[in-house]
């Protein structure tokens, strides 16, 4: 199975080459901010394909969007953040500012998601930590490469898990129509949700493997 899409970001980030997933993963607060996405990565999770990590500062980022955006009392939200930290209690790496030292090249407004995958490495040393988020711009891959971590966007990694364990995406991918319903959506084809959360290399895939099994 092949996404059949280039990615240039290959040339310079060899865990995007290859078809090995990440140990641990650094779940931006952008991409904890769709709920689809959110529940789709946490059952991943969960059923072992990673370890997520965050810090102190994604975890406020978080609960304050969150509340915001989704209009959602600031006791609910933390509700589901104490939920978060129940079900990984070895995902905050707490406060990380140390880890922001040296850091020069990234945007600075995301130094702390840097700061949270290498306390990561530093607690669990010789394990790959990549960091999964939408804003691949703010974060210089060379810096990173330095540091020892990797980069890809929610799509990316999806179509790696895909690729991977086509049978467990594939299960729980059936579970996004009833995410949505639950969130106030009208129920919707899969290929339309994935489109609506810019995951179209993974419904590329899955259409293709669709169509060749027909």
């Amino acid at each position: 199975m092949n996404s059949g899409f280039p990615d240039t970001a290959a040339e310079c980030d060899p865990l995007v080459a290859s078809h090995l997933l990440p140990q641990r993963v650094v779940l931006d607060t952008c991409v904890l901010m769709s709920t689809i996405l959110k529940n789709l990565l946490l059952r991943l999770a969960q059923s072992g394909i990673f370890e997520p990590v965050w810090a102190d500062y994604i975890g406020q980022e978080w609960r304050r969007n969150a509340s915001r955006v989704w209009a959602v009392s600031d006791k609910d939200i933390a509700v589901q953040w104490q939920d978060m930290q129940t079900a990984f209690p070895q995902a905050d790496m707490g406060i990380v500012g140390e880890f922001e030292t040296g850091l020069s090249k990234s945007d600075r407004k995301d130094w702390h998601v840097i700061a949270a995958g290498r306390a990561a490495l530093a607690l669990h040393p010789g394990q790959s930590v990549c960091i999964l988020t939408r804003n691949l711009r703010d974060f210089n891959r060379s810096e990173l490469r330095l540091l020892g971590l990797s980069l890809l966007d929610p799509d990316q990694f999806l179509v790696k898990c895909y690729e991977l364990n086509p049978d467990l995406l594939v299960q729980l991918l059936a579970l996004i129509p009833d995410d949505a319903v639950k969130i106030g959506r009208p129920r919707e084809p899969l290929e339309t949700v994935l489109k609506r959360e810019r995951l179209f290399r993974l419904n590329s895939l899955i259409a293709q493997d669709v169509s060749a099994a027909a």
